[in-house]
């Protein structure tokens, strides 16, 4: 089995080329099945992805609202 996992992160990391120095950490274990690695692993989407976008100025939103609310309520 461990040769197949070698093998297959080899051919997968192999053409990539943002993993040019990727590895297996053959010393940490699943606590489920006892195998190497981990099994799943948790993306902080925020962290990685998330771009902080400063709040439009009140009187910007105040005039959205407005302009809403004369296409909902006519006059």
């Amino acid at each position: 089995m461990r040769h197949e996992q070698n093998s297959l992160f080899r051919r997968r990391s192999a053409h990539s080329s943002t993993l040019p120095h990727a590895w297996i950490d053959t010393s940490r274990r699943d606590p489920q099945d006892g195998e190497i690695g981990i099994v799943g692993y948790e993306i902080n989407f925020n962290r990685y992805f998330y771009e902080y976008r400063p709040p439009r100025p009140p009187e910007e939103i105040e005039a959205d609202i407005q302009k809403v609310e004369k296409e909902i309520v006519p006059c």
